[in-house]
C-alpha cells in the first residue's frame, strides 16, 4: 500500500450531555462475554474492554441523524465490571439499535492514556456502522454510529469452496470500482449487489477467487468536523474491523450492508468463485497524537497501539500509528475478527496488508515466531482458508521468502520486479526470469514451502496498471494533490517512444504485445497468479501509480473496454483456460530438472537459442524451456515448450534435441495478430523439430505437445 496523509482532529471540549439513566435490574448472565453488542431475547448485551477506565456508558440513539443520544446507560463499576471487561444488558433493544460507547479515565499521554470523557466511541467489535461523521461546533468528534446486528441469514446451504491454493487464479478488485462507472450496466452501481451482476463476466474470465480491497469500515469522503479530507477510495484506513463498509451497500437502512455482503459471497460461491479479503491490521484511521479519538484511543490507547515514551505513536505503517498486534488483548481481537469473517461471512481467505508489522513485538522489534502470526497459522477455524502476507512494512522490513511458516503464502515482490525487468529488456536478468517462472525456489524451498506459497503478480492496486506499465516511464500523480511526491519512483516501466497515449501504430502494437508477454509469463509460471481488475482489458489510470484517493473514472472499471479491447480480453481468457487445464503449470512441488525414468523429458530443462544448455552468465535476452510431465499422474498433463525473447531484434530459436521427438503445436504467439495469437482448440500450426523458429522482437511463443 502507498502512504497517505492522516487527517488532524481537534481535541474535544466539554459539552452538556442528556441526563444519565442507570441500567434497570434484569437477570444477570453467568458470563460477560463475548465482546460487542449481542442480541438476546430480552435485549442486547454490551461488552467492552478497558483496563484504565473509571466509568463506562452506552449511548443509545433513535436515528442515524441524531447528534445526541436519546438514552445513556451508565455501567455500575461494581456490578457491571468483570476484571477489565465492562458488560451490561440493556432490555428491550432489538436489531438495528444504534449506539456508541463512552469512557471516563485519565488523560495522560506520557503514560499512553488518552481518555476523553465526552468522546463518542465506536465499539471495537461493532458489526456494522451507520451514517457519517457529523460536523462539530463543540469540539466533539461524532463518528458513524454502531448498529446492533442480527446475523441470521439464509445461506441456502453455502459453505466454503476449499479450492486448493495451487489451483487458484486470483483477481484483485475493488467492490465499488468494479461497477461504479455509468458504463457498468447495473442498477446498483458501486455496491456489493452490483458485484453480483458481474459474476457472469468473472466466471467467463476463468478466475477462481476475487481478492477484495478493504471492505472493513473506513472513513469515506466526508468532513471530519474540522476540515475536508481527500477521498479515501482504496480503504486502507480501518475504523471497525468486524463491520462491512457501509459505503458499498444499496439503500440507506442501517445494517443492510451485512445481508448484502453475505448475498454477494453466497452468489460468488454459487459460481465457483472464492472470496479473499484484504485486511489491514497494522494501523487505524485514528492517526497519530494529533488525530481523532473515536474508538481505540478512548478505550485503552496504550494497549491497542504501540506508543512511545513521550506519548506519541510508533509508526511502522506510515499512516500515523501502529496497531499493537502482539499484545494479548489486540491479538485476541484480531483472532476473533478473522473467525467472525470466516464463520458469519463464509470468507475463504485473507491477504494481510503490511504483514511484517504482525511480526513486531510490543516494542516494535521484529521477532522470530511472533505469537499473532503463529496463532493465525494454527487456528483450527482458519484451517481451510488461504492466508497470504504482504511481507513488508513501511519501516524497512522486507520478509519476502522468510515470512512465517508453511501456512503462509506471500505476495512475491521479487517476481513482480524480475518479470518487469526481463520484458523491459534489462541485461542480466535471464536467470532471475527462469527462477520466477519455476516458482521462486530460491525464496520458498529452503524453508520447506512449495511453489504455491508464491503469489505471483506483475501489477496490483498499488502501482501502475498493466497498460500504464508499458505506456509510461514516469509517474503522473499530480491529481492526488501531493505535487507528485507520492507513489513509487521505481516501476521498471517503459513507454517505447511516447509518454502516455499515442496513435502511432507501431508503438500501440508493441505495447499490446508486451502486455500479452507479461500476462502469458504470469499464467505460465509455477505458483499462484494474481491479476488486477481491468488488466485483461488494458485499463489505464493515465500514469497515476498511487490512485488511493481517485474515486472517479481514473480508478473505476470502464466496461466499454470489454469491447474496445476484446482482443486482449480473449487472449487472457484463453491463456487462463489453458493454465487451468494443464497440471504441468500448477505443480505442488518444486521442479528438479530430472526425469522419473530413463528416456523421459525432465520436469524442466532450460536452453539457449541454439537448443543447447543455457549459459546463465550470458547477457542474452532469450530463454527457452521445456516442461515435462514426469512425476504427474494426471492424464491431462502435456509437455509444454516456451520460447521467450525480450530483445529489440528478431531471434531464431532451435528446438532442443531432447524435445524433437514430440509433435509440437503452437498455442501462444504474442507477436501474431488476433485470432492467431492464441489457439484455444490446440489446433495451431505444427513445427518441425529440426527447423528453426524465428521470434519477433519482444515476443513469446508457447507450444504444446500432442
Amino acid at each position: 500500500m502507498q502512504l497517505q496523509a492522516t487527517s488532524l482532529f481537534a481535541r474535544p471540549a466539554g459539552i452538556v450531555m442528556p441526563q444519565k439513566q442507570s441500567a434497570q435490574p434484569i437477570p444477570q448472565f453467568n458470563y460477560p462475554l463475548p465482546y460487542g453488542a449481542i442480541l438476546h431475547d430480552h435485549g442486547v448485551q454490551f461488552a467492552v474492554y478497558s483496563r484504565s477506565a473509571t466509568a463506562m456508558r452506552v449511548l443509545i440513539y433513535n436515528r442515524v441523524s441524531d447528534r445526541e443520544p436519546s438514552k445513556i446507560v451508565e455501567l455500575d463499576p461494581i456490578n457491571d465490571r468483570w476484571g477489565d471487561i465492562w458488560s451490561v444488558v440493556v432490555p428491550d433493544l432489538k436489531a438495528g439499535a444504534l449506539y456508541h460507547f463512552q469512557a471516563d479515565g485519565p488523560y495522560e499521554p506520557a503514560k499512553g492514556l488518552r481518555f476523553q470523557k465526552n468522546a463518542r466511541l465506536i465499539d471495537p467489535y461493532a458489526r456494522a456502522l451507520a451514517g457519517k461523521y457529523q460536523r462539530s461546533s463543540d469540539g466533539v468528534v461524532r463518528p458513524p454510529k454502531c448498529v446492533v446486528v442480527d446475523d441470521t441469514f439464509d445461506w441456502q446451504g453455502d459453505r466454503h469452496l476449499r479450492r486448493p491454493l495451487a489451483e487458484s487464479i486470483i483477481y484483485e478488485m475493488h467492490v465499488r470500482g468494479l461497477t461504479r462507472s455509468s458504463t457498468s450496466d447495473t442498477n446498483q452501481p458501486g455496491t456489493y449487489l452490483g458485484v453480483i451482476d458481474k459474476i457472469p463476466y468473472l466466471k467467463s474470465l476463468g478466475v477462481t477467487a476475487v481478492e477484495l480491497m478493504p471492505v472493513h469500515e473506513f472513513p469515506m469522503a466526508e468532513s471530519d468536523g474540522s476540515k475536508p479530507r481527500r477521498s479515501n477510495y482504496w480503504g486502507y484506513d480501518p475504523m471497525a474491523f468486524f463491520a462491512p463498509h457501509r459505503g458499498y451497500m444499496h439503500g440507506n437502512k442501517p445494517g443492510a450492508q451485512v445481508d448484502q455482503f453475505k448475498t454477494m459471497v453466497r452468489e460468488l460461491h454459487a459460481a465457483g468463485i472464492e472470496v479473499i479479503l484484504d485486511v489491514v491490521f497494522n494501523h487505524t484511521s485514528e492517526g497519530n497524537e494529533h488525530g481523532p479519538t473515536f474508538s481505540f484511543k478512548g478505550l485503552q490507547n496504550n494497549v491497542y497501539y504501540m506508543t512511545t515514551e513521550d506519548g506519541g505513536y510508533k509508526n511502522y505503517s506510515g499512516c500515523g500509528n501502529t496497531v499493537n498486534g502482539n499484545h494479548p488483548i489486540v491479538r485476541e481481537m484480531i483472532f476473533h475478527c478473522l473467525r467472525h469473517w470466516v464463520y458469519n461471512y463464509h470468507i475463504d481467505g485473507f491477504r494481510f496488508d503490511l504483514a511484517s508489522i504482525l511480526s513486531r513485538n510490543r516494542k516494535g522489534e521484529l521477532v522470530p515466531n511472533p505469537p499473532l502470526v503463529e496463532l493465525i497459522a494454527e487456528d483450527p477455524m482458519l484451517a481451510d482458508t488461504k492466508i497470504i502476507a504482504e511481507a513488508w512494512d513501511a519501516a524497512g522490513a522486507y520478509q519476502v521468502g522468510t515470512f512465517a511458516n508453511l501456512r503462509w503464502a506471500e505476495w512475491n515482490g521479487h517476481y513482480r520486479d524480475d518479470i518487469r525487468r526481463y520484458w523491459r529488456g534489462d541485461f542480466g536478468v535471464t536467470g532471475a526470469m527462469a527462477t520466477r517462472l519455476a516458482g521462486s525456489s530460491d525464496l520458498y524451498q529452503p524453508s520447506g514451502r512449495s511453489p504455491y506459497h508464491s503469489i505471483n503478480f506483475i501489477t496490483s492496486h498499488d502501482g501502475y496498471t498493466l497498460n500504464d506499465l508499458v505506456s509510461y516511464e514516469r509517474k503522473h500523480n499530480l491529481d492526488n494533490g501531493e505535487d507528485n511526491r507520492d507513489g513509487d519512483n521505481n516501476n521498471y516501466s517503459a513507454n517505447y517512444g511516447v509518454e502516455g497515449p499515442t496513435r502511432r501504430a507501431a508503438i500501440v502494437s508493441l505495447r499490446q504485445r508486451q502486455a500479452k508477454n507479461m500476462i502469458s509469463a504470469l499464467l505460465l509460471s509455477q505458483g499462484v497468479p494474481m491479476i488486477v481488475s481491468g488488466d485483461e482489458v488494458l485499463r489505464t489510470q493515465r500514469g497515476n501509480n498511487n490512485a488511493y484517493c481517485q474515486d472517479n473514472a481514473t480508478s473505476w472499471f470502464d466496461w466499454r473496454l470489454v469491447e474496445r479491447n476484446d482482443e486482449m480480453l480473449r487472449f487472457t481468457r484463453e491463456v487462463i483456460a489453458f493454465r487451468r487445464s494443464q497440471p504441468v503449470l500448477r505443480r505442488q512441488k518444486f521442479l528438479t530438472g530430472t526425469a522419473s525414468r530413463p528416456g523421459e523429458l525432465p520436469d524442466v530443462s532450460w536452453y539457449g537459442v541454439e537448443g543447447q544448455s543455457i549459459d546463465w552468465e550470458s547477457t542474452f535476452h532469450s530463454l527457452s524451456c521445456v516442461l515435462g510431465t514426469c512425476w504427474l499422474e494426471d492424464p491431462a498433463a502435456r509437455p509444454v515448450l516456451i520460447f521467450m525473447h525480450s530483445g529489440g531484434q528478431p531471434q531464431e530459436f532451435h528446438v532442443p534435441e531432447t524435445a524433437r521427438q514430440l509433435k509440437w503445436r503452437l498455442l501462444i504467439d504474442t507477436a501474431a495478430e488476433a485470432p492467431k495469437d492464441v489457439y484455444p482448440k490446440h489446433d495451431g500450426p505444427v513445427i518441425s523439430g529440426h527447423s528453426p523458429v524465428t521470434l519477433d522482437h519482444h515476443s513469446l511463443r508457447c507450444y504444446v505437445a500432442e
